[in-house]
């Protein structure tokens, strides 16, 4: 075997793996963008479906972009007031239902209805003493909707999937489907 023949077996080797490797990083790059990923939940605001210190969680990404997601679902949301910051929240009420819910639980029980626009969702945390959401900064359009929790990973104590539905008997909201 001549020396040039010897580099071109190596040249071939190594195109051969780099492809390889680049490959396998844009399936990555795939599913992570347009199936799954994982994101860190935290903060008190989605108390008690998630503890304060944080879990790690499954999103699916297909549901949003398809609309398959509704009132009970939690989802991962861009904040429409700082786009570089994601939050946790749950769906209350889609475009076209009528949402009722107390502006400041901790000082009045002050209501105000409001119909979610098309286009829109109505999200609120569960924990509705200490969340910033819909109520505060109004209905998030569906494009920020970024995935759907369907599964806690990590602490290994709380691993399973997440309840579609909101707490029975919350008196934060009411909706009325139209």
């Amino acid at each position: 075997m001549s020396l040039f023949q010897r580099w071109a077996y190596i040249v071939k080797e190594a195109l051969d793996k780099s492809f390889s490797v680049a490959k396998f990083f844009c399936a990555i790059h795939v599913t992570n963008t347009y199936l799954f990923s994982t994101a860190m939940v935290q903060g008190p605001s989605m108390l008690p479906t998630f503890n304060l210190n944080g879990e790690i969680v499954l999103l699916d990404r297909i549901s949003t972009r398809y609309g398959k997601v509704g009132p009970g679902d939690v989802i991962i949301v861009r904040s429409p007031e700082t786009p570089r910051k994601v939050v946790t929240k749950r769906i209350i009420g889609m475009e076209g239902d009528t949402i009722t819910y107390i502006v400041d639980p901790t000082n009045s029980d002050r209501t105000e209805t409001i119909v979610v626009p098309k286009g829109h969702v109505w999200v609120e945390g569960d924990n509705i003493y200490n969340t910033y959401d819909s109520r505060n900064f109004g209905p998030v359009p569906y494009g920020l909707l970024q995935g759907k929790v369907f599964w806690k990973i990590w602490p290994t104590s709380a691993f399973g999937s997440i309840g579609r539905r909101p707490q029975i008997g919350d008196p934060a909201f009411k909706v009325v489907e139209q």
